[in-house]
């Protein structure tokens, strides 16, 4: 059967635009590669890297005394707590890490496992002996809240206590989890990292980032010092959604533990909250732990650590004593004539 001319031109358009789609794609994810590479080069690590399982893990490390780790949520690095002045608070009195967890900031994020709460849990347990880190407390903010958690509840041994800021601990319905789940998958996902992701997390990054200082204003210095195109890299995408689809069921299996918490906690939660609604996960989880304490503070939405640092300071020097604890055996000694 003959083709006629009509068919074979319309054959042929659909070729020519199918393969100026194709070209448009790879100019397209050659304009991305060159951001992501050139972000890298203007924020510069301002930490120390230690290869921690087969993973370039960065962290900051300021200041002397009983440690603080911190851990920050999605979308963010660690310069989330530069930027908000906590690390320098903090290391006025303390040592203080601060992490790049994995895929975000300058950390690597290798495919060879999920990386769950639980997985970066154990990294980070395996970090904390490498830098000689003993028993530190633990702070998380939102995502790095569930994997302080973990470390709680599986690493015990390693830390002293932990402080929740914003978490999320019980599952339930996260649209971002939804809508972002694609971008985690293999193939399908890489090809929206290089293309639409980042065009549509440009245009949205701004309103992602108010909704998550409601209701207050985003401070002038937050874009400038944790950089719109380090956040929107493929690799850092690939993180937050990866991260975002493990939530429900990493909920789903750590809420069966609670109590298993035996350590101090403290809980802190803004009040406007328009992310993770603090009734329904930090109320709650106050309840149901043996021993901890809990802050909601009013007129401060997910980011308390902006909008509640002196509280969120003098709340962490109350409950954790800054002077390390005396070992019995000294006591011994020193009792002896």
């Amino acid at each position: 059967m003959k083709i006629g001319p009509s068919k074979k031109a319309a054959r042929s358009r659909a070729g020519l635009i199918a393969g100026a789609a194709a070209l448009g794609a790879a100019a397209l994810a050659l304009w991305i590669e060159s951001k992501a590479r050139r972000a890298a080069r203007d924020n510069p690590p301002t930490g120390q890297f230690l290869e921690v399982d087969g993973v370039h893990l960065h962290y900051v490390d300021r200041g002397e005394g009983p440690a603080v780790v911190l851990l920050h949520g999605n979308m963010v690095s660690l310069k989330d707590f530069e930027a908000c002045g906590l690390i320098d608070r903090l290391a006025q009195t303390r040592r203080v890490v601060a992490f790049d967890r994995p895929g975000f900031g300058h950390s690597s994020r290798p495919r060879d496992r999920l990386w769950t709460p639980a997985a970066q849990a154990k990294l980070l347990s395996a970090a904390f002996r490498l830098l000689d880190i003993d028993r530190p407390v633990v702070l998380g903010h939102s995502m790095g809240a569930m994997v302080a958690v973990e470390l709680g509840l599986n690493h015990s041994q390693d830390i002293d206590g932990l402080v929740l800021l914003g978490g999320y601990f019980y599952p339930s319905l996260r649209v971002d989890a939804l809508l972002t789940a694609p971008v985690a998958l293999p193939v399908v996902g890489d090809v929206m990292r290089y293309t639409v992701t980042p065009v549509a997390g440009r245009l949205g990054i701004k309103s992602a980032v108010k909704a998550m200082f409601m209701p207050r204003d985003i401070p002038d210095d937050f874009f400038p010092i944790l950089s719109r195109e380090m956040m929107l890299r493929p690799i850092q995408l690939r993180a937050n959604a990866e991260d975002a689809a493990f939530m429900i069921p990493a909920a789903r299996a750590s809420q069966l533990r609670h109590h298993e918490l035996q350590m101090p906690v403290v809980i802190v939660a803004g009040a406007d909250d328009r992310v993770v609604d603090p009734e329904a996960h930090s109320v709650r989880l106050h309840h149901d732990l043996v021993q901890g304490s809990l802050a909601v503070i009013p007129a401060i939405g997910h980011m308390v650590h902006y909008g509640a640092i002196d509280e969120l300071v003098a709340m962490i020097d109350g409950q954790f004593a800054l002077a390390p604890a005396v070992p019995l055996v000294a006591e011994a000694e020193a009792s002896l004539p």
